[in-house]
């Protein structure tokens, strides 16, 4: 089932000024991109997407203004063409006598910010992007560990929550326990958050829930983070584990964003928390173009010179 807001979402979160069509704030947005008009003002293309949220800025108020009204009728009609849900016009422009006849007559809402043209594009796509991105929700948790989005997942009871919370006592932050929800905002890119249900909660066996920004802090918890590791919390297995020089990078794939994987098993007395310190520093680094292995084996052939 295909994604969307109302357009009274989009008023709502960026405390629009409804100029017209106060009637029809419910309309569906279903495109995450917004569209400024450019060659859609010269004439009507058939191979333009439909539906995207229209916005204009000085420079398409501006060539407004200079045209006649019989052009203006044909440059404004191709783009009510493309069905937009809203128009919005920013920078506070005023003057807009023939916009709102437009929008009446097709029966869509004209919005006006304040806000610069180019900054508010760029908050909007973002907003829109993360609203309609597809999305699951798997059971784990969600940690910011030195910036960087983790997943812990494993069974149930094998110690995800209480891991969680170790690395809050360490200064790291909680996401999201107990039910993650994934957003693909690209083919590239997965972002970690909350149900709101169990925002800034924690569920301890044995204590029950925790209100970690009660307890530790604003900085113990973060809305969302992009998704760098998946790592898994397994029992121990003797012989199971082995002293590689690198380990080959393996991969889970979440809406076929692949991330890359790690199993991490747990034993008494075992540095759980600092293993995954240092698998999330281990992956920056690679990110860096730096490996450890590589470097261990040139001063092997150094030495052997």
């Amino acid at each position: 089932m295909e994604k969307s807001i109302q357009v009274q979402d989009i008023v709502r979160a960026f405390s629009l000024e409804v100029l017209t069509g106060e009637e029809h704030l419910e309309v569906k947005i279903t495109k995450s991109i917004a569209r400024r008009p450019g060659l859609e003002f010269i004439k009507y293309l058939d191979y333009f997407p439909m539906g995207h949220v229209q916005v204009l800025g000085k420079n398409e108020i501006h060539y407004l203004h200079t045209l006649n009204e019989p052009e203006r009728d044909e440059r404004v009609g191709n783009v009510v063409k493309y069905n937009p849900p809203c128009i919005i016009v920013t920078d506070g422009q005023e003057g807009l006598k023939y916009l709102p006849k437009y929008c009446k007559e097709k029966q869509i809402p004209l919005l006006r910010t304040e806000e610069a043209n180019y900054e508010f594009i760029r908050k909007i796509d973002n907003y829109l992007i993360k609203r309609l991105a597809p999305e699951i929700a798997i059971h784990g948790v969600c940690v910011n560990v030195f910036g960087i989005g983790v997943l812990l997942r494993g069974d149930s009871g094998v110690g995800k929550s209480e891991t969680a919370h170790s690395l809050v006592g360490r200064g790291h932050r909680l996401v999201a326990d107990d039910i993650v929800v994934l957003k693909k905002l690209s083919p590239q890119t997965l972002l970690g958050t909350h149900n709101e249900t169990n925002r800034e909660l924690l569920s301890l066996r044995s204590i029950g829930l925790l209100n970690v920004v009660r307890m530790y802090g604003r900085s113990a918890f973060q809305d969302e983070s992009r998704i760098a590791l998946d790592i898994e919390l397994t029992k121990w297995q003797d012989n199971a584990l082995y002293n590689d020089l690198e380990v080959e990078t393996k991969f889970t794939s979440y809406m076929d964003v692949e991330i890359p994987y790690i199993q991490i098993q747990l034993k008494p007395g075992r540095d759980v928390v600092g293993l995954i310190e240092a698998a999330v520093n281990n992956w920056y680094l690679k990110q860096q173009g730096y490996s450890a292995a590589d470097e261990f084996m040139k001063r092997i052939e150094e030495e052997t010179e």
